[in-house]
C-alpha cells in the first residue's frame, strides 16, 4: 500500500470529470485509489501486478505536480518512461527568488520550457516549488542538467547550446526506444 499527499487544487484533476481520470488510473494499474479530499491523501491499494501499482504511484505524483492526466497515461504503455522532479525551493530562500527562478525555467511566453521539451523529448511541468519531467532516463538526465544550469544562473543561450550539442545523443536514444 502506498500513500501520497497531493495539493488540494490537484484533487479534482486526479479524480476527473465524473471520476473518469481516477477510474482510468485504477483500470490501467489494476489498483484501487482511495482519495481523502479533506487531507489530500491518496492511498493506492495494489492489485495483482505490483509493477502496475508502482506505475500508478508515478502517475498520481505526476498529476499532483501539475501534469495533464492525458500526458501522463502513456507512462502505463511504456515501462521505460519515468517521472522525476527538481525541488526549486532548495535553491532559494524567498518567494521573490522562487518566482525569479521559475521565470527563468519557463522563459518569456513559455519559450525556455518549450525549447527544453523540444530539444530533449521530455514533457515538463512547472508547478508550485518544482519542475517535473516525464521521459526516458537519459533524456531526463540531460533535461535535469539544463534546468540545473538555469537555476544556477547560466544564460539561456548557453543552456540551449548545451542541449544542441546533446541533440545527436538524444536522437540516438529516441531511436532506440521506438
Amino acid at each position: 500500500m502506498t500513500h501520497i499527499k497531493i495539493p488540494q487544487d490537484r484533487i479534482g484533476v486526479l479524480i476527473g470529470p465524473d471520476g473518469n481520470t481516477k477510474k482510468t488510473i485504477e483500470e490501467m494499474s489494476e489498483s484501487e485509489l482511495r482519495v481523502d479530499s479533506e487531507s489530500g491523501m491518496i492511498e493506492i491499494i495494489p492489485g495483482e501486478d505490483p509493477v502496475k501499482s508502482m506505475r500508478a504511484a508515478d502517475v498520481v505524483h505526476a498529476i499532483a505536480r501539475g501534469f495533464n492526466p492525458e500526458k501522463v497515461f502513456e507512462m502505463f504503455d511504456d515501462e521505460m518512461m519515468i517521472f522525476d522532479f527538481i525541488d526549486i525551493s532548495q535553491n532559494t530562500g524567498s518567494q521573490k527568488e522562487m518566482k525569479r527562478l521559475k521565470g527563468r525555467i519557463i522563459g518569456k511566453d513559455g519559450k525556455a520550457r518549450i525549447t527544453i521539451e523540444n530539444l530533449t523529448g521530455v514533457k515538463v511541468s512547472v508547478y508550485g516549488k518544482t519542475v517535473s519531467m516525464i521521459g526516458y532516463p537519459e533524456q531526463i538526465q540531460i533535461a535535469r542538467a539544463a534546468f540545473e544550469m538555469l537555476i544556477k544562473g547560466v544564460d539561456h543561450g548557453s543552456v540551449f547550446s548545451f542541449l544542441d550539442k546533446k541533440r545527436p545523443e538524444i536522437q540516438h536514444l529516441e531511436a532506440g526506444f521506438r
